[in-house]
């Protein structure tokens, strides 16, 4: 008897042209709607708690659930350093187009968070639907515009003109080693920034959100629900809850969000 609960063979596809071509890691559950598409946070991958969660919550119930790395992620190639949010949008659009159909909920944890409004965005341009759309968002200490609002405006001048200058900065990380924060990361963030107006997703909305959050502090997320319109948004803050929100009690208020809306 097949194990239906353990992770699917991962795929490949192709994104970018030219010297910015890469493979895309994908692991894509095959079963029924609404499908679950994962977006995963800044320097993080697909094997997560919280992304194996909720793969093996859909695998239990039958639901199509889609993960993959961005370039320079994970099993994803390309080097991470060269990575950008424009860059890592192009990723998540190529494989929310060649893996989803049918209505998705969509599931964004910390950058992820960014990139499911983004994603959002684009697909209600004119031309920008295909086989999938959105049935709803969940967004896990999202963090819109970080590159700009989390990280460049809090940075003390130095590191500033280490970045300019010297195009990386190498950020200390309590997590692991530490990372480059580039140049271009910062330049081309600016060009995605959000909260500068009314966001619309054209869909029902979940945030979860920790007040011990170290990295994306509460009052981003009161920020973000401010400019999301009157559709069906819900915040929750977790009074003991910390950037990661990986604890049992943490994944099941993001499952429970997820068959909420979906």
């Amino acid at each position: 008897m097949t194990n239906t609960s353990s992770a699917p063979a991962s795929d490949f596809i192709t994104v970018g042209d030219g010297p910015a071509q890469r493979r895309i890691a994908v692991q894509a559950r095959a079963g029924s709607g609404p499908g679950l598409f994962w977006l995963g946070g800044f320097n993080s991958d697909m094997t997560g708690t919280k992304a194996v969660a909720l793969d093996q919550w859909a695998a239990k119930r039958g639901r199509a659930c889609v993960r993959f790395d961005y370039s320079g992620h994970g099993t994803s190639s390309g080097a991470f350093a060269e990575g950008t949010i424009s860059r890592w949008l192009e990723d998540s659009l190529a494989v929310f187009e060649h893996f989803c159909k049918g209505p998705q909920v969509v599931i964004g944890s910390s950058m992820g968070g960014w990139m499911a409004l983004l994603l959002a965005r684009e697909l209600s341009r004119p031309g920008g639907t295909g086989a999938a759309k959105l049935a709803g968002l969940v967004l896990i200490a999202p963090a819109p515009d970080f590159t700009e609002a989390l990280m460049w405006k809090g940075f003390s001048p130095d590191i500033r003109r280490q970045i300019e200058t010297e195009g990386v900065w190498m950020r200390p990380s309590e997590y692991g080693e530490p990372y480059p924060i580039t140049r271009a990361l910062i330049e081309d963030g600016r060009n995605h920034l959000l909260l500068g107006g009314a966001i619309s997703t054209g869909c029902p909305v979940r945030i979860l959100q920790g007040k011990q959050d170290p990295d994306v502090p509460w009052t981003h997320a009161f920020a973000l629900t401010e400019r999301l319109p009157c559709e069906d948004v819900v915040l929750t803050l977790i009074q003991d809850g910390d950037h990661r929100l990986s604890r049992p009690q943490d994944i099941a208020r993001m499952l429970a969000a997820v068959e909420e809306i979906g």
